[in-house]
């Protein structure tokens, strides 16, 4: 009860033994999908569907550890266990859609389309300007498009599930120009006092303008899913609807991020290579197919165990942890968007896309780009 959390365990409470002896088949839908072999979510394609743009931004100030070893952190100790050497973050009058408006910007020129003919906007963040209204409107607003727009909440994995929505209504043809954002300021929501969780975090946004494409274009899988009952594992307590922050919740510091480092390690590892494998199959291609893996960027441990898991060759997996932190909902765009300006990633090439995080949630496919 003192989290907010009255039907889930505390993040001591939930191990991550409890995780490998779940039975998944419980939570299955009725909806007529392939499951993979772990039985967690199920699978599905989604084609037809291009990039037409990416774009990102990040904020002017640059963190590096050696300025937090100022403040009392050990920037020896960051690198050795994260593998981050800096991070961004916004100014005092920067919020999370003023990066996520620089990114679209930035997307839509390279895309060569103005903000006239985005027919809907799609924000991934965490961190909104406000609970209403939504990072989406502003951002709406600022572009001066006529559309609808709407935040997806998913945590690190939000921008893919807001990927897969946007692209739906691509190939429902009730779009013709979907904008999709990841934007998160996470420097504002993490307790400088908090030595293992502060250094993690920083700020950024990223952003992807999807369109009509060729048959073998867009998700030749993908699978999105999650895991409430360990919520609690990476939380904000205060401030909603179930805990309305007051002066003494301010004083306990409900207002940012509290996260179990070690529990969250374990179960993302452990799924990575579940869900991963299941894409894969699913698109009846090996990690030899892959190109590029684009995957959240944590924790570069996590991003080592994963490519141990499966396989595949360090160098497919791309890194950008070193220098923005982990940006959250702008983690997987901003990693994109390097891939396709750098040549990495062109098209007809294929990448693994893979995001985790609160909620516990987790969004993985195989993109066709």
């Amino acid at each position: 009860m003192a989290h907010g959390y009255p039907e889930q365990a505390s993040p001591a409470a939930a191990s991550t033994d409890c995780l490998s002896c779940r039975d998944f088949g419980s939570v299955r839908s009725s909806a007529h999908a392939h499951y993979g072999s772990s039985g967690r979510a199920p699978l599905a394609s989604l084609t037809g569907v291009q990039f037409l743009g990416t774009g990102a931004y990040v904020p002017e100030a640059v963190v590096c550890n050696e300025d937090l070893a100022e403040l009392g952190y050990d920037a020896d100790w960051i690198v050795q266990r994260t593998g981050i050497q800096q991070r961004r973050h916004a100014s005092a009058d920067e919020a999370t859609s003023d990066l996520a408006y620089e990114a679209a910007v930035r997307c839509l020129d390279n895309a060569g389309v103005s903000s006239g003919d985005v027919d809907l906007i799609l924000v991934a963040t965490m961190t909104p300007d406000t609970f209403t209204p939504s990072t989406a409107c502003t951002v709406q607003r600022r572009l001066d498009a006529v559309a609808p727009a709407m935040d997806i909440n998913a945590a690190c994995s939000g921008f893919i599930y807001a990927l897969v929505v946007g692209m739906q209504f691509v190939k429902s043809g009730c779009s013709r120009r979907v904008l999709v954002i990841g934007s998160d300021t996470m420097s504002r929501i993490i307790n400088p006092a908090d030595k293992k969780t502060f250094p993690l975090f920083g700020d950024g946004a990223g952003a992807v303008l999807v369109g009509a494409g060729e048959d073998d274009q867009g998700f030749l899988s993908y699978s999105l899913g999650s895991e409430g009952d360990f919520g609690a594992l990476l939380s904000i307590p205060g401030g909603g609807s179930r805990a309305p922050l007051t002066a003494a919740a301010l004083e306990q510091g409900q207002q940012y991020l509290r996260m179990d480092g070690r529990a969250v390690f374990k179960w993302a590892v452990r799924m990575i290579g579940d869900i991963a494998v299941d894409v894969l199959r699913h698109a009846e291609l090996t990690v030899d197919d892959i190109d590029v893996v684009v995957m959240h960027q944590a924790n570069l441990r996590i991003l080592d165990a994963a490519a141990d898991a499966l396989g595949v060759d360090r160098e497919k997996v791309l890194v950008n942890l070193d220098r923005y932190g982990n940006t959250t909902a702008a983690s997987v765009p901003l990693v994109l968007e390097e891939a396709v300006t750098e040549g990495r990633l062109r098209q007809g090439g294929l990448a693994l896309v893979m995001g985790f995080g609160a909620g516990l949630t987790w969004g993985a496919g195989v993109l066709r780009y």
